[in-house]
């Protein structure tokens, strides 16, 4: 898997972080190579027309500076035409999850709503054209959250606007609905378990859809299991849905409702993306990994008619 970093610009906020050196190192290269990062042509249409000005008040200061922006109109490691994940899918009220450190052994990266408009990781979060899936990875040895023991590239729900924790009840007087297409493309060699969605409340995950082996299937804790398929194969792209109101949680799965189940629980949210259920102490390579490509994501909150 190569390295290639994608960042919007405003979301570089500290200095000292590692996406924030990326993109300063290559805006630095830009500048020493300002004639050959710059087409000719461009330069020249942009600047004779300044220079033109500069009897109305325009300074060669001034001029050697706007010259000197020009680069910044090229973002490093993107061609123009390729997409960006949310261009895709709409991401405007999730928060994304990473599985590597912000800084060494701290906590997994968080990139927050705002910024993920222009965010792609070329590892662990991006856009695959030819299918218009966003794909998310997880490998085994990834960073973790505080209390998992397992490495995630995965959204978590948040408000409208993308500014504070989504936080619902199974039996608040809403519809809470998540809807989404989705493919489990890969699991980890040994450890063949890999989660896509799921429902968590305050403490802990209330309802997962997972996949151990071939057996996909909704988890919810110390309950039984509820099989949607026993013959899933990796890449099978499939539908689901949760709908929770009036204290029940219910499932569909490729059209047909798989669960109804009858729990009261508040401090919920959705989430979504690849949550590896591995790690090398499993038996599982570090680099190895789990992959979740999502090709359609659907929430919506409405009150119960």
């Amino acid at each position: 898997m190569g390295v290639r970093t994608y960042h919007a610009l405003p979301s570089l906020r500290d200095s000292n972080d590692s996406r924030t050196r990326v993109l300063g190192s290559a805006r630095s290269s830009l500048h020493r190579g300002l004639l050959s990062a710059v087409p000719p042509g461009l330069l020249l249409c942009s600047v004779v027309p300044i220079a033109n000005r500069l009897r109305y008040g325009i300074t060669v200061k001034k001029l050697l500076g706007l010259i000197l922006l020009l680069p910044c109109l090229f973002v490093p490691g993107r061609a123009q035409s390729e997409p960006l994940p949310a261009d895709l899918l709409d991401f405007s009220a999730w928060r994304l999850t990473l599985p590597e450190a912000a800084e060494p052994k701290g906590r997994p990266t968080e990139i927050e709503a705002a910024d993920l408009a222009g965010f792609a990781h070329a590892d662990f979060f991006f856009a695959e054209p030819a299918t218009k899936a966003v794909v998310f990875r997880a490998p085994c040895g990834g960073t973790t959250t505080k209390n998992s023991s397992y490495p995630r590239s995965e959204l978590r729900e948040m408000t409208a606007d993308g500014t504070k924790r989504a936080s619902w009840g199974t039996n608040d007087g809403t519809v809470h609905e998540m809807s989404l297409r989705v493919a489990i493309r890969k699991t980890p060699k040994k450890k063949r378990h890999v989660v896509c969605a799921q429902i968590h409340d305050a403490e802990d995950d209330l309802a997962m859809i997972r996949l151990e082996g071939t057996h996909l299937f909704i988890e919810r804790n110390k309950l039984p299991a509820v099989t949607l398929t026993r013959e899933y194969q990796l890449g099978d792209v499939f539908d689901v849905k949760f709908v929770v109101s009036l204290g029940r949680v219910r499932v569909w799965y490729e059209g047909e409702q798989e669960m109804n189940w009858k729990i009261v629980r508040d401090g919920c949210y959705f989430k979504s993306g690849c949550y590896t259920q591995s790690n090398p102490k499993k038996g599982d390579a570090a680099e190895d990994y789990g992959e979740v490509a999502i090709y359609d994501l659907k929430v919506s909150h409405r009150p119960f008619e």
